[in-house]
């Protein structure tokens, strides 16, 4: 995978962007069963800015934050995906349950999370680095009917 990036890159790639005068869009998420929600959402994100840096949570962050039955998909496998998506620029794979590292060691403009968050709703911290790198946060809308919990149901049935 050519766009894959280590979080330890991060930071590089966030400064040479700046320099190139490009501004940089971040979203995070589990990604772990991809549907046309997450394609709409991605694309609509990327439309943001310049360069879109896709970080994607760990097995083991997904199950801290979904339960033990999940992710459905192994880590490597929703990047690659992720990552081969032609408005994805870059994808990573972090560990936290959170993007706050993430936020600080890229200093992105603008962060998107999508319409099941509001800026009230995120993570204290990763507000707190976002506020200090001056990111914008961007809300996108849901895309009715689209989610990989509905998806899981339909599929147990």
């Amino acid at each position: 995978m050519t766009n894959f990036i280590t979080t330890d890159s991060l930071a590089d790639l966030g400064k040479k962007y700046r320099l190139q005068g490009c501004s940089l869009v971040l979203t995070n998420g589990c990604f772990d069963l991809l549907h046309t929600g997450h394609v709409r959402y991605l694309e609509q994100a990327r439309a943001l800015g310049d360069v879109l840096i896709v970080a994607v949570n760990s097995d083991a962050s997904v199950r801290l934050l979904k339960g033990p039955t999940r992710p459905i998909n192994h880590q490597q496998d929703r990047a690659e995906i992720i990552g081969a998506l032609r408005c994805v620029d870059y994808v990573t794979i972090f560990e936290e349950m959170r993007a706050t590292t993430i936020i600080r060691q890229l200093r992105p403009h603008i962060y998107v999370k999508g319409g099941d968050y509001t800026p009230e709703k995120l993570d204290f911290q990763e507000r707190r680095a976002l506020e200090k790198c001056q990111a914008e946060i961007k809300i996108l809308p849901l895309i009715e009917g689209r989610s990989t919990t509905r998806l899981i149901e339909k599929l147990r049935i």
